[in-house]
């Protein structure tokens, strides 16, 4: 039963923590002071008897701990401490945000179909309109730590004769081709929002994680000659990254600390 709080007058009912988060907050102070990155924890019998927890605790605890990136488990191994969230920073289109080619993006696929409601509408076409679709992964340290999808309408970049043709050359070559144009677009100005949300099948299997994960969701808005030119909405993994924005990085979103969208705006 929980005990009885009093806030300017008014009785407050608190619900006592779960006894696995109590062991989770005992963990994450042993692992800031007592373990370095990439280190084996002991096995779940002696952790258990060190914090006087039932196995069935400790694997809760352990469990939590895993969804928000502190701890990597690996077959064969055991539980490590995992290495730091890398920052990635969120460049604007202006640093050639669209760059074909680059190393750190690699193109999955390219379609030409309607765009979700909600990106139709923010592009100013029609729900059944098509527009250019190019899925990349943004990879950091060989790893796929972003799915991202641009939207672009023909106003932008124009259908080239012939139609999309489902072929992964094909498909490539088309996505690099409406890249390169987006190289040329003189953006003056884009928005930025972030929000906390999980991953859908498509999104987790590009990530190689398991559906339902905690991931960072960004929708950018890309502004060119007074219209949203280009609209891409990326996933990124919240159990490795943390994002940052401008040449300072000064502001950062974690995934724990945003539970409500946060605007981001660059200055146009």
């Amino acid at each position: 039963m929980g005990s009885t709080q009093v806030a300017g007058g008014t009785a407050v009912e608190t619900t006592p923590e779960p006894k696995y988060w109590q062991l989770r907050t005992v963990l994450v102070r042993a692992l800031d002071t007592e373990f370095s990155a990439g280190e084996v924890l002991p096995n779940e019998r002696d952790l258990s008897a060190r914090f006087g927890v039932a196995r069935a605790t400790l694997r809760q605890a352990l469990d939590q701990l895993e969804l928000e990136g502190r701890l990597v488990r690996r077959r064969g191994i055991g539980t490590l401490v995992a290495a730091p969230r890398m920052g990635v920073p969120m460049v604007e289109a202006t640093d050639n945000h669209f760059g074909a080619g680059r190393d750190s993006w690699r193109i999955v696929d390219a379609d030409y179909a309607a765009a979700p409601a909600a990106v139709a509408a923010a592009l100013g076409v029609a729900a059944d309109e098509p527009v250019h679709v190019v899925r990349r992964l943004r990879m950091m340290r060989g790893q796929a730590i972003g799915a991202e999808t641009l939207y672009v309408p023909d106003a932008v970049v124009p259908q080239p004769p012939g139609s999309y043709i489902k072929h992964s050359l094909a498909e490539s070559s088309r996505a690099r081709s409406v890249l390169r144009q987006l190289q040329r677009l003189e953006p003056d100005g884009e928005s930025r929002a972030v929000e906390l949300g999980v991953a859908e099948d498509e999104a987790a299997r590009l990530l190689e994680r398991p559906p339902g994960i905690p991931v960072l969701v960004v929708t950018a808005r890309y502004r060119a000659q007074g219209r949203v030119a280009v609209v891409g909405v990326s996933t990124y993994r919240a159990d490795t990254c943390r994002l940052t924005f401008g040449e300072s990085g000064m502001v950062e979103v974690a995934p724990v600390a945003a539970p409500a969208p946060a605007e981001v705006r660059a200055a146009s």
